[in-house]
């Protein structure tokens, strides 16, 4: 059970990386596609959402009595949103991708 839940909390954190890409790439003109970084990014913020739900797991957070598959999914989602913003205030800009100048 434990494997499943770090599993979904991995797949939550590429959905989240995958919805960032999605947003960024309609955000903005002339965006190109790299491969090799999309998958490398995607790989990270699973490694991300699967931290997140590891560490809520050790520390005993339960919803409702139970931790669940997709209580886990939703933590390995919302831990790379949380990380990111938190990196925004950080470095004190709104936007992670920087703006192409033409």
């Amino acid at each position: 059970m434990y494997s499943t839940i770090l599993i979904t909390g991995f797949a939550g954190g590429v959905i989240r990386g995958l919805v960032g890409f999605i947003k960024h790439y309609y955000s903005y003109k002339n965006v190109s596609f790299k491969l090799n970084y999309f998958l490398t990014m995607s790989f990270l913020s699973g490694i991300i959402g699967l931290l997140a739900v590891a560490a809520v797991k050790e520390v005993g957070f339960t919803l409702l009595g139970t931790f669940t598959p997709a209580l886990a999914f939703i933590i390995g989602y919302a831990g790379g949103d949380f990380i990111e913003n938190i990196y925004k205030i950080i470095i004190k800009k709104s936007s992670l991708y920087p703006l192409d100048k033409e």
